[in-house]
């Protein structure tokens, strides 16, 4: 039985492209996104929506290869963590969105074959260094991804309504 799993899995899902609570998901936000916006810092201390998006990926990878191999390989100080826009433009906004859609549905596949037993059981965590329930890891994904549509949405209504110098 898988319940609980199945449970994480809607709650991915709904993030990204169901009826929440919070009002708007990621397909939503991200409808409209183009080249030319995607990788637009509003205010100078503010990430871009390509930013964001890549480093959303990163931590999906990153859970995926804990939930595969019991181990992470990466921390929050990795470069890749925050890729800067001159390194994402390369790629192109189509790209990052891809790598960004499929690595969700990897996470699903994944998961859809656990059981519930799964989120009790342990992984390393390079990042907090120690030992954690899957349960965390995943718990924890769910709360970044709403972090940062939180914070994309913001970043998209400064596109739309840009402040005026000196940005108060």
């Amino acid at each position: 039985m898988n319940s609980c799993v199945q449970n994480i899995i809607r709650q991915l899902k709904d993030v990204q492209n169901g009826n929440i609570w919070i009002g708007s998901n990621y397909d939503k936000k991200l409808e409209g996104i183009d080249q030319s916006k995607a990788f637009i810092r509003p205010l100078p201390n503010l990430h871009s929506t390509a930013e964001i998006i890549s480093h959303l990926t990163f931590w999906r990878k990153e859970t995926i290869l804990k939930i595969k191999t019991g181990m992470g390989s990466k921390t929050d100080a990795c470069e890749e963590n925050w890729l800067p826009n001159e390194t994402l433009s390369k790629k192109g906004w189509v790209v990052l969105k891809s790598e960004y859609d499929e690595s969700l549905t990897t996470l699903i596949k994944l998961l859809d074959k656990k059981a519930d037993s799964f989120l009790s059981q342990e992984y390393y965590d390079t990042d907090f260094r120690g030992y954690y329930p899957y349960q965390f890891l995943l718990t924890g994904m769910i709360q970044h991804d709403v972090y940062h549509l939180g914070q994309l949405g913001l970043i998209l209504k400064l596109l739309d309504h840009p402040p005026s110098p000196p940005y108060g």
